[in-house]
């Protein structure tokens, strides 16, 4: 083949120019979004990815176990979340309530860790003082509390107290009042062994140095109110909200006078004269016990499933319960006519509460179980 010097095509031997390449046509911007169109056609026309959880309580039905008997704190709260819980559960089941009356914390401690079913379809509300059962080393405890799948706790005490309340006919007017050499000794009534009105007033008496005569033995925590008002005691420990909601008329008549408030880190701002346990402590030792004692106040009402629940229930458990406790019906409900202290923590804050405990030296926890006569 020649070439042509001119700039020419190159011709053959015989004269004749080569067929010329036609150049590839560039892809028009016109079918580029044809085809970006029938992309998102077929993928309308294709199913959404199924959810797995939903699907799983999709017809399903939960079962709240609650360790008291009905009309206790517990069986209100746990038959209040069972008719909002469902809302916020993906598939919407069913879920019924199950007193176990014969069982008290410790045992539904141990049936949630170890019988109940661990697929997601059975929580349980306990009793505040279950896990630090297990840290306390309590032979009859069968579980790890850290192992449980926690789903959180409706109140983390910020809106309440545990009081050391007299009548307000006592002469003592101040907690100060009650730890001089010549007080008059106040009369405390508790009910059953282990109960934290028990703990608490050994632990004011013993530790604190707060004159005071333990009366043990009521039935109930209505035994212990009509002996206050018969004259027969002198006074108690009781929660804030208990003594609001259960004794309404008797504190707006001032039948009640608060004198110290375990379970708090500050005072109550309901109660700005009443002196925190916390601030009567100088020895840090006893502070060490003191703060063992009052940890289960800061997940006071803590809800759990058992362990080993699948990953994706599990966070979705405890995602609807969250949403539960900030439901605005919910939130009335607990508020106004239930008068709870409503200061929910999710499920990492009760593990931060039951780590804290678990990191009390064992001779604080020693001491602290020669005061509730825990034998190991």
């Amino acid at each position: 083949m020649i070439k042509d010097w001119a700039g020419g095509p190159r011709v053959n031997q015989k004269g004749s120019r080569p067929a010329v390449r036609k150049p590839h046509r560039a892809f028009r911007p016109q079918a580029l979004a044809l085809a970006s169109l029938a992309a998102f056609t077929c993928a309308q026309v294709l199913p959404a990815a199924a959810d797995p959880v939903e699907d799983f309580y999709k017809g399903k039905t939960i079962s709240m176990l609650v360790s008291s008997a009905p009309g206790g704190v517990n069986d209100l709260v746990g038959r209040l979340l069972a008719q909002y819980l469902p809302k916020y559960i993906p598939g919407h089941p069913n879920m019924i309530v199950q007193n176990q009356t014969t069982a008290g914390g410790l045992v539904l401690g141990n049936r949630m860790y170890s019988v109940a079913e661990k697929d997601g379809t059975v929580i349980a509300i306990v009793e505040r003082s279950t896990p630090q059962l297990a840290v306390q080393g309590e032979p009859n405890a069968k579980f790890d509390p850290l192992k449980f799948t926690w789903l959180g706790s409706v109140s983390s005490y910020a809106n309440d107290a545990y009081l050391l309340e007299v009548n307000s006919s006592f002469p003592a007017k101040t907690v100060q009042d009650l730890m001089k050499k010549d007080s008059p000794v106040a009369r405390v009534g508790t009910t059953g062994a282990g109960a934290s009105n028990l703990v608490f007033s050994v632990l004011a008496k013993d530790a604190l140095g707060i004159n005071l005569q333990v009366v043990r033995g009521y039935r109930g925590a209505s035994r212990v109110f009509l002996a206050q008002q018969s004259g027969e005691l002198d006074g108690q420990i009781v929660g804030f909200s208990s003594l609001q909601a259960g004794q309404a008329a008797l504190w707006k008549e001032g039948f009640f006078r608060p004198l110290l408030a375990f379970g708090r880190t500050t005072r109550d701002p309901a109660l700005p004269d009443v002196p925190t346990a916390r601030e009567l402590v100088k020895d840090p030792a006893t502070l060490s016990l003191l703060k063992f004692a009052e940890a289960p106040f800061f997940a006071a009402l803590p809800v759990l499933a058992p362990p080993g629940v699948p990953a994706d229930r599990a966070a979705a458990l405890e995602k609807a319960f969250m949403q539960t406790v900030q439901d605005p019906d919910f939130k009335k409900t607990a508020i106004e006519k239930m008068h709870l202290d409503l200061s929910p923590i999710d499920g990492a804050g009760v593990r931060k509460v039951i780590q804290e405990m678990k990191d009390t030296p064992p001779d604080v926890i020693e001491r602290f179980n020669k005061i509730v006569n825990l034998k190991k």
